[in-house]
C-alpha cells in the first residue's frame, strides 16, 4: 500500500454534491492531503504549455507489419515498475514508412500516458529514430527539475491523486491532461540542496536500469556468439517431422517441429563442446508451495513487511532481467518450503522469467513458480543456467516447447528439451560475471552531493546485475525516505 496522501470523507454535504453537477461517484469526493502546502502543479513544471504536437498519433492496425525500420510505441510501454520504455511486441510495433509521424524523441525525454495506465511515465535513455508515440502518449516539455518531478510522479503522492482525479471505467480510461492539475511538493527547508539530492538520487536509480538492462542483453549476446562461433562443419537443414520423431516426443502440443525451433535446436546440437542436460549438471526440481487455504490453512497476504512473515515470490513479480519488481509478504503458521542460496525460481507457466537467490532467505514461492536448485551447491553453475534459462526465453525456445506451443506451462518432463551447452570455464567466468561480482562492493555513506554520480558510475561498471539491482533498491529506499519527509514537511537527511 504504501503511504496514504487522499483524504476520504466520512460524510459529505448537499452543497459538494451540487457543486460536484451531483456526481454520487465517491472518488469525486476525495481529496489530496500533506502537511506541506508548498506545491507546484505538474503544469507549473512545463517551460511552455502542452501543445497538439506533444501527443502522439494513431496509425491503425493497417499499418502494422512483421519488418520494418519504423517504429510505434503504446502506452503498454509505459509501465508501473520501470523508468525506462518496456520494449517488446506487444508494446512497440513495427509499422509501414507511409503511416510514420516523427515525434523526434531525443534522450532525457519524458514521456506520459494519458490514456489507459493513466499517468504512468517513463524517461528515454538515449535517441529513438524513426520512432513515434500513439495517441495516448504526451512528451513532455520540462528542462528544470526534469528528474525531481519524475520522482514525484512514480511516487504514491501522484499515483493516488490520478487515481480520484481519472476514475475508472468499464473499458479504457481516459485522463485527457488531468494528470497536470496534480500538486507536486517542493522542500521548504534547505531547498537547493534538497532538490538537488532527490535529482541525484532519481539519476542514480535510472543509470543503474540503464546498466541492468545493458548487462543482460550483453550476456544473451555474449552465449550467442560462443556458440555460433564454435559451430561443427554441418548446415541446417529443416525437413518436417518424420512419424518416428512424433512417435518418438508423442508431443503434439507445442512448437517442437517448427522450422524456428529446430534451426535453433540445431545450433545447441551442434556446438563443438557438447551439451548436458539440467540434471546432470547436479539440478533438480521441486513445485513451490501449494498455498491453497484447503492445503495450508487461511493466510496473511501484505504488500509491507511484516515480523515473522515469508517474503512472497510470485512469478509475475520477476521481471524480464532476473529482477524482483515487487514485494509481498504472507503469514501463515505452518513450516512451508523456503528458498536456498543457488536456487532458481522460475515462471514455468507461461512467463519463463527466473530470479536467482544469492543467500539464503524466509522467502517462499507459490505452485506456479518451478524451483530449480543446485544439489552441489555450486553457485557459478546456478548463475550460468540462470543465464541460459534467458537465453532460452529471449530465443522461444521455452515457449517452443512449453504446452500450446505459445505460452503454456514448461512442466518438469519438457525440461529435457532445454539443451545447456557445455561452455569452457572461462566464457562461463565471463558470462557469470555479468550477473555476479563479488568484488563489487557499495558503500556510498562518504559520498557528497558533488562526487556521488561519480562514485555510482564507477561501482556500476564492475557490478554484475545482482549488485546492481541491490544497490538500486538501496537507492529506491533512499528515495521514498526522501519525498515522504518533503511531503510531510520535515528535514530531508541529505546522506547516501
Amino acid at each position: 500500500m504504501g503511504k496514504q496522501y487522499i483524504d476520504i470523507p466520512l460524510y459529505t454535504t448537499f452543497n459538494d454534491i451540487s457543486s460536484k453537477d451531483f456526481s454520487l461517484s465517491a472518488t469525486q469526493y476525495k481529496s489530496f492531503c500533506i502537511k506541506n502546502k508548498n506545491v507546484l502543479s505538474v503544469r507549473d513544471f512545463l517551460s511552455r504549455d502542452l501543445k497538439r504536437s506533444d501527443l502522439g498519433a494513431e496509425v491503425g492496425s493497417d499499418a502494422y507489419v512483421e519488418e520494418s525500420n519504423y517504429f510505434f510505441i503504446k502506452t503498454k510501454a509505459l509501465q508501473a515498475d520501470t523508468y525506462l520504455l518496456e520494449t517488446n511486441k506487444e508494446s512497440v510495433q513495427n509499422i509501414t514508412p507511409m503511416s510514420f509521424v516523427n515525434s523526434d524523441l531525443k534522450k532525457g525525454d519524458l514521456l506520459i500516458s494519458k490514456d489507459s495506465n493513466v499517468g504512468e511515465i517513463v524517461i528515454l535513455d538515449k535517441d529513438y529514430p524513426n520512432t513515434m508515440l500513439c495517441s495516448g502518449i504526451y512528451k513532455l516539455p520540462i528542462a528544470d527539475k526534469k528528474y525531481y518531478l519524475l520522482a514525484f510522479i512514480k511516487n504514491n503522492i501522484f499515483r493516488q491523486q490520478i487515481e480520484f482525479l481519472v476514475p475508472r471505467g468499464s473499458t479504457i480510461r481516459h485522463g485527457k491532461t488531468k494528470f497536470l492539475d496534480c500538486l507536486i511538493p517542493l522542500p521548504n527547508k534547505n531547498s537547493a540542496n534538497t532538490i538537488r539530492y532527490i535529482e541525484l538520487l532519481m539519476q542514480a536509480i535510472i543509470n543503474k536500469e540503464i546498466e541492468i538492462k545493458k548487462k543482460y542483453t550483453q550476456s544473451i549476446a555474449d552465449i550467442q556468439n560462443e556458440l555460433e562461433s564454435n559451430q561443427n562443419k554441418a548446415n541446417f537443414k529443416y525437413s518436417f517431422p518424420s512419424f518416428e520423431e512424433i512417435q518418438s516426443t508423442m508431443r503434439l502440443d507445442s512448437s517442437l517441429y517448427s522450422k524456428s525451433f529446430k534451426k535453433e535446436e540445431f545450433v545447441l546440437d551442434n556446438y563443438k563442446y557438447g551439451t548436458s542436460s539440467i540434471q546432470s549438471l547436479g539440478f533438480d526440481f521441486i513445485r513451490g508451495n501449494n498455498l491453497a487455504i484447503s492445503v495450508i490453512g487461511r493466510s496473511l497476504y501484505s504488500d509491507e513487511y511484516c515480523d515473522n512473515c515469508y517474503m512472497l515470490i510470485l512469478p509475475q513479480n520477476i521481471s524480464r532481467y532476473g529482477t524482483l519488481m515487487k514485494t509481498q509478504y504472507l503469514g501463515n503458521k505452518n513450516q512451508l518450503l523456503t528458498l536456498k542460496k543457488g536456487s532458481i525460481v522460475f515462471g514455468a507457466e507461461g512467463t519463463f522469467r527466473s530470479l536467482l537467490f544469492m543467500e539464503n532467505t524466509n522467502a517462499v514461492t507459490n505452485f506456479h513458480g518451478l524451483t530449480v536448485y543446485n544439489k552441489n551447491n555450486n553457485l557459478q553453475e546456478s548463475i550460468f543456467v540462470k543465464a541460459m534459462l534467458d537465453y532460452f526465453r529471449e530465443h522461444n525456445i521455452c515457449r517452443s516447447c512449453a504446452t500450446g506451443g505459445n505460452g503454456g506451462s514448461l512442466s518438469i518432463e519438457y525440461w529435457k528439451y532445454l539443451k545447456f551447452p557445455n561452455f569452457p570455464d572461462s566464457k562461463k567466468k565471463e558470462i557469470v560475471r555479468l550477473y555476479h561480482n563479488p568484488n563489487a562492493t557499495y558503500d556510498a555513506s562518504k559520498a557528497t552531493l558533488g562526487n556521488f554520480l561519480e562514485y555510482d558510475s564507477e561501482f556500476n561498471i564492475s557490478a554484475g546485475i545482482y549488485e546492481l539491482d541491490k544497490s538500486m533498491k538501496y537507492l529506491q529506499v533512499k528515495l521514498e525516505q526522501a519525498i515522504a519527509c518533503i511531503a510531510d514537511d520535515e528535514d530531508v537527511d541529505i546522506s547516501f
